[in-house]
């Protein structure tokens, strides 16, 4: 609907004042339904006079107002500052569009009129009363105070400041009430407290009573008590005296026991002595029955081997039959035979079988000779445990000793462990494993077969000159991939 025109759209703009009493501006020309300003002087208006102190709700009240009729004024007479609060939803409006609302309020006094007009056709009676200058004794002065602001009759000022001296005595009201309220609750808390202060105290009370009650039942027993410890203590003194005469008597009894057991040691060290010099005996005579007995087996294995090294034999790689075969008679189906159709060379794992058949056979093994020729495409890592794991086997096959050594130099931390029957060996720093392969040749004993395994010459002609068997690698991989 169309708005009134204000009456003081044509007066000139005045310095503003804060509307909550701090500074924001508003104009200070005051305007009657009249039109007619509340103070002139013969020279022109007056000095504006200054904007009362708004009480905290009525200051409120002010901006719900103006924020609720806010969406209806139409947008060209909407303050260009409150165009986007206007389209607020009610509840953030007036929250976030207040410091906002408040300054338009203080410097526009054409946008203030408009606001009142809607405010005070809203407001009904009330407003047309606040307008008329009264407010009815039954109003809430806040409200009066919010339409006084607004609308400005005459004595406006009055009506602000008798509803802030209403909102003060409400306040103090309140204040007081709730004095009044926890003064009461305060007594309420110590009748409460001397209450129970009571009820505690008659608990004490027999409490005490039952306590000294005890107390003489305490003291009753304890003189009871007292009479049987001296009793007791009586009683202990007498069975002192006769534990010590116990103990003499046991005394004498152990050292009795003492005499007889120190006799009995006696004879028994004689006797555990003279079966010591029958064990004896026996186990000499048992000596040297076994020493006869290992003499004639030593006798006999040295014989042996001297024999064996005085005829310069190697295991037979043909048996007679194949001697006459070959000189006098010829096989259906095949070429004749040569002496080098039997012959096995040092590569042959044949042979290896031959040799680890002999009793307690030890074989040595050169390793990185033997991986590096047979799968030198892996790592070093990967070498030693195919060639210890084939070795496991060979070991438990045959049951024979197997030694197999490796550089130091390029030793690895934390092998697996080692098949059953198989040793590990790296040579130490300065050492080579050829020499620690002559080492083991030469500690072994005199006879007992030892078989090498190394593709190298000089390991092979060393071992050689010490009795031993050497083979080249190529008979054990063989013999490897065959198992």
């Amino acid at each position: 609907m169309p708005l009134t025109e204000p009456f003081d759209d044509h007066l000139p703009q005045e310095d503003p004042v804060a509307l909550d009493g701090v500074g924001n501006p508003d104009d200070n020309v005051v305007n009657d339904p009249s039109g007619a300003p509340e103070s002139t002087t013969d020279d022109g208006p007056a000095e504006p006079e200054p904007e009362p102190t708004l009480p905290e709700p009525v200051r409120q009240r002010i901006v719900t107002l103006t924020a609720a009729v806010l969406p209806t004024l139409p947008i060209d007479e909407v303050p260009v500052p409150l165009r986007r609060v206007a389209k607020f939803a009610p509840n953030r409006r007036a929250r976030l569009g207040a410091p906002v609302i408040a300054a338009q309020l203080t410097a526009d006094p054409l946008f203030r009129q408009r606001v009142t007009a809607r405010v005070l056709a809203d407001a009904g009676d009330l407003g047309a009363a606040v307008v008329d200058g009264t407010a009815p004794a039954a109003a809430d002065p806040v409200e009066v105070a919010a339409l006084a602001y607004l609308a400005r009759p005459r004595g406006w000022r009055e009506l602000i400041d008798a509803s802030g001296a209403a909102v003060r005595a409400e306040a103090d009201s309140a204040v007081v009430a709730e004095l009044v309220r926890e003064a009461e609750q305060r007594a309420t808390r110590a009748e409460h407290d001397r209450a129970v202060a009571r009820v505690e105290a008659d608990k004490l009370r027999d409490e005490l009573a039952r306590v000294r009650e005890e107390l003489g039942q305490l003291r009753e027993e304890s003189r009871q008590m007292a009479r049987t410890l001296r009793e007791t203590q009586a009683r202990e003194r007498k069975a002192t005296e006769l534990l010590a005469t116990e103990r003499g008597r046991a005394a004498r009894a152990s050292a009795d026991v003492d005499a007889e057991l120190r006799r009995a040691r006696a004879r028994l060290a004689e006797a555990e002595a003279a079966a010591g010099v029958a064990r004896a005996s026996a186990k000499e005579a048992r000596s040297v029955d076994d020493a006869r007995l290992w003499l004639l087996l030593e006798t006999i294995g040295q014989a042996a081997v001297g024999l064996r090294r005085e005829l310069a034999l190697d295991p037979v790689d043909k048996l007679p039959a194949d001697f006459v075969a070959d000189a006098f008679a010829e096989q259906p189906g095949s070429a004749p035979a040569g002496p080098a159709t039997r012959a096995r060379d040092t590569d042959d794992p044949a042979r290896l079988d031959q040799l680890l058949a002999l009793p307690r056979a030890h074989l040595v093994v050169d390793g990185y000779n033997v991986t590096k020729r047979g799968f030198g495409e892996m790592s070093l890592e990967q070498q030693r445990k195919r060639l210890i794991t084939g070795l496991g086997g060979i070991a438990a096959q045959t049951g024979d000793e197997v030694t197999v050594v490796f550089d130091g130099a390029e030793r690895m931390h934390g092998l697996p462990p080692a098949p059953r029957g198989v040793r590990v060996l790296f040579s130490r720093k300065g050492e080579t494993a050829d020499e620690l392969i002559r080492r083991l040749v030469r500690a072994e004993p005199a006879g007992r077969p030892v078989v090498v395994v190394s593709s190298d010459r000089e390991v092979a002609d060393g071992v050689r000159r010490h009795g031993a068997y050497p083979l080249g690698a190529d008979s054990l991989l063989r013999r490897l991939a065959r198992s």
